[in-house]
């Protein structure tokens, strides 16, 4: 069998994008089949001072319902470089916990993989779905990033084709 379906599944939650046309709200993924979550933020390089933030929130509905904060991230990390050429080490982040994680005052000028997880377990009480907005960057030329969502751990192992939706 396959890593995708027994291993992880993945979902789009910023499809690639101009950050620089202002805050971007992330689609949610559901957390029912999977063990937890590893939300993966790429973007290429833009202009100095130009940072994205990212902010991972939790849901109790597909759509609609009630949206909070989900203040459990204390540590993620990342690779940067002008040009990311598979030389780079990942660089670990720790912080007190919160939902959002600041990329850095360098963000802005280099391309970026940053990784934030999140176990299912860490969600509060009626809360399944989870997602990453990223803010506005402030950007006046165009700097292109997605987040990706990596279930992972998954708890109902299908072939690719027979996966449940992440909605």
């Amino acid at each position: 069998m396959e890593a995708l379906g027994r291993l992880f599944n993945i979902a789009s939650v910023i499809p690639p994008v101009d950050l620089s046309t202002g805050a971007q709200t992330g689609t949610r993924v559901h957390l029912r089949d999977g063990e937890g979550v590893a939300f993966v933020y790429y973007a290429q390089a833009g202009t100095n001072g130009e940072d994205v933030d990212l902010d991972v929130q939790q849901h109790n509905a597909a759509t609609g319902g009630t949206t909070q904060d989900l203040d459990v991230v204390t540590r993620w990390y990342s690779k940067r470089e002008a040009t990311l050429d598979n030389d780079e080490t990942w660089v670990k982040h720790t912080q007190t916990a919160a939902s959002e994680i600041d990329l850095g005052d360098d963000e802005g000028e280099n391309q970026v993989i940053a990784v934030i997880e999140v176990a299912a377990t860490q969600l509060s009480a009626g809360y399944q779905w989870v997602s990453v907005n990223s803010t506005d960057p402030g950007a006046t030329a165009g700097k292109l990033g997605c987040v990706l969502a990596i279930v992972y751990d998954l708890t109902a192992q299908r072939a690719p084709e027979a996966l449940a939706d992440l909605l």
